[in-house]
């Protein structure tokens, strides 16, 4: 039986892809900072669901997941999925360094914390929710597009250094789109928007697949693909933009993505 924790599984894309690998018959660690969602999942899936109020911002962070990991009786997979972002372009400050917080210094830590785990086990599955804004700098989310491209350079370094250990570790990037989820105001048009359900789907085949890179979907593939073949030069004159405030558990942009992603 696949035993898989996820960090930021107590909305959005974590909770979905929780529950829909939950009824598949996986055993699901989920944290988060929201306890209702949690233990609602909880009921619904006793056996095979555990949970833990987990803040990647905090000190205790690394051991409370080892401790769920414990109760889990092991894991597979690590998929991190917690984050925030904000559309700031007035540049506040405190909305700068809140998503560096989280998804910088609290994805450090706590995505270190499973390469330790599976470096002493001697294999492992490590995924994250990054996003297609870490393709490129956008305007409206400057800290949360560095943030972005941070983890994927990250991983991409982890990577490198598991190899250089010969230690057997998988490693994925899915980076979606836009996604619906509570946080999008209902109201308004956001572009290639995907529904939660859809995305939450293909998430999880590349999860079993062990893709590398996914981004999330075939639409927003094709805008990647293109955004890469635009000189530096060209791009900062573009005025892309984005149209509101986001924030998750990636209660934010991205997720735990309440937001979605971008």
């Amino acid at each position: 039986m696949k035993r898989i924790v996820i960090m930021g599984g107590s909305s959005g894309i974590g909770l979905r892809v929780a529950e829909l690998l939950a009824a598949s018959g996986w055993r699901v660690g989920v944290a988060g900072r929201k306890e209702e969602p949690m233990k609602k999942l909880k009921q619904m899936f006793p056996s095979q669901v555990e949970w833990s109020q987990i803040d990647v911002n905090r000190d205790d962070a690394p051991r409370r997941l080892l401790e769920l990991i414990g109760k889990l009786g092991g894991m597979d997979t690590y998929f991190h999925v917690s984050g925030v972002g904000y559309e700031n372009p007035q540049i506040d400050m405190k909305e700068e360094l809140a998503t560096v917080q989280t998804n910088v210094v609290g994805f450090t830590r706590m995505v270190d914390t499973a390469y330790h785990f599976f470096r002493a086990r001697g294999k492992g599955h490590l995924a994250i929710v990054s996003s297609v804004a870490g393709t490129k700098g956008i305007g409206e989310l400057a800290s949360y597009s560095a943030s972005k491209k941070f983890q994927q350079t990250y991983l991409q370094a982890l990577e490198q250094l598991s190899r250089k250990e010969a230690v057997k570790i998988a490693f994925t990037d899915i980076r979606p789109g836009w996604i619906r989820t509570p946080l999008l105001d209902p109201d308004r048009d956001y572009p290639m928007t995907m529904e939660l359900q859809h995305a939450a789907e293909l998430i999880i085949k590349a999860l079993k697949k062990r893709t590398r890179i996914a981004v999330i979907d075939r639409k927003w593939a094709v805008a990647v693909f293109f955004w890469r073949l635009i000189p530096g030069s060209l791009w900062v004159k573009i005025p892309v933009g984005v149209s509101r405030k986001a924030s998750d558990e990636q209660e934010a942009v991205n997720e735990e993505v309440e937001l979605s992603e971008a």
